[in-house]
């Protein structure tokens, strides 16, 4: 993969620089210091994927991604964002412009520290980045195919492990589910921004790992709730999760889901160890729920990076728990939805705009 590396720090330039140098398969082709020239460096070098600062003199990231759609010229970009509020809400307009993903600004006390920062953001996404190029070029070679005409949803096949009778008692079941957990990482913003609107008012409560630092949870909870029937928030430690409102774990903490005296279902945001790499990580709270809510749920799995969930929704389907996962076709990268497929767990595969209206079906009558 050739990366033309884009930002106007040259300190940074040539960390980043280094970084890259040292991933497999990949060759810094060229850098540029500003948006203007950066424009220019992708027309002349065409490299296949950018890393793109947001922040920049004579021409911002967002600018230089209006310039490449409208020259129809677009490389697969990566943003590299500062971890304030402007840079999360930069970030996300960026991804509505077409970005791949992000990375925050590593704020290490040392070069080196810096280093291992960027390298730990950087190799999962380029090893991800590797597989979806490859697959990019071995279609373009194949001949095309006829228009393939309409078909209904993928249902997975059961769990090889999953015993007949508790199959038979899974679609006897027939509960509605009482609330509905979403996984997302890679690609989540753009897919949330096109599920959640799509939702009408459910009745019942959602709660949502997305993978993000801190900071940017919140402006994507308030970026989403201006165009949403439900209210969508940044879920707060103690907090009732209510009908008819959308919770998005805090970045960098996480989130489950904990039964009060009561009866009520109460959020709580936690500084445990990440899992998956991740935190907050989506095994966390799928499993939080299937322990205390068991049979109460439905779980969606979206696009993303790496297996979490996998292991949570394994859980949740022990109770007989519904689980939609996003297909291949519209997932940025096909990893957590594959690895649920491939995990047995997924009662069906959708594309992303089917979603919304099979929640509420489920939610109005149960499977």
């Amino acid at each position: 993969m050739r990366v033309l590396v884009v930002d106007d720090s040259i300190l940074f330039r040539r960390v980043m620089t280094e970084v890259l140098s040292s991933l497999p398969e990949v060759e810094v082709v060229g850098q540029a210091q500003n948006g203007k020239l950066a424009v220019q460096r992708i027309r002349e070098l065409q490299p296949d994927v950018v890393t793109l600062d947001m922040e920049m003199p004579e021409m911002d990231g967002l600018a230089v991604l209006d310039a490449l759609k409208a020259a129809g010229n677009m490389p697969v970009v990566i943003v590299v964002s500062a971890l304030t509020k402007q840079g999360g809400r930069l970030t996300l307009q960026a991804l509505q412009k077409g970005a791949f993903d992000f990375i925050t600004k590593p704020e290490a006390a040392s070069a080196e520290e810096s280093r291992v920062f960027l390298a730990n953001e950087l190799t999962p996404r380029f090893k991800a980045l590797s597989l979806r190029l490859g697959v990019r070029g071995i279609l373009r070679k194949a001949a095309p195919l006829p228009p393939e005409q309409p078909r209904p949803p993928i249902s997975a096949p059961p769990a090889a492990s999953e015993g007949v009778s508790a199959r038979m008692q899974r679609i006897a079941f027939g509960a509605r589910p009482e609330m509905v957990l979403i996984g997302v990482s890679t690609g989540g913003p753009n897919a949330l921004a096109v599920l959640l609107p799509a939702l009408p008012l459910l009745g019942t409560p959602v709660l949502i790992v997305q993978h993000m630092p801190p900071i940017f949870t919140q402006t994507l909870a308030e970026s989403l709730s201006a165009k949403c029937a439900l209210r969508v928030c940044e879920a707060s430690h103690g907090e009732t999760a209510e009908a008819n409102s959308v919770y998005i774990a805090p970045g960098g903490r996480h989130m489950r889901l904990a039964p009060s005296p009561d009866g009520r279902r109460i959020i709580q945001i936690t500084d445990d160890p990440p899992e998956n790499n991740c935190r907050p990580a989506v095994d966390y709270l799928f499993r939080s729920v299937a322990n205390n809510f068991p049979g109460k749920a439905m779980g969606v799995i979206l696009t993303g990076m790496g297996s979490d969930g996998a292991l949570g929704l394994k859980l949740l389907k022990r109770h007989g728990c519904f689980v939609i996962a996003q297909d291949e076709a519209s997932s940025v990268i096909y990893g957590m939805p594959k690895a649920a497929v491939e995990a047995g767990v997924v009662d069906e595969i959708l594309p992303l705009d089917l979603i919304a209206n099979r929640i509420a079906s489920l939610v109005r009558s149960g499977p």
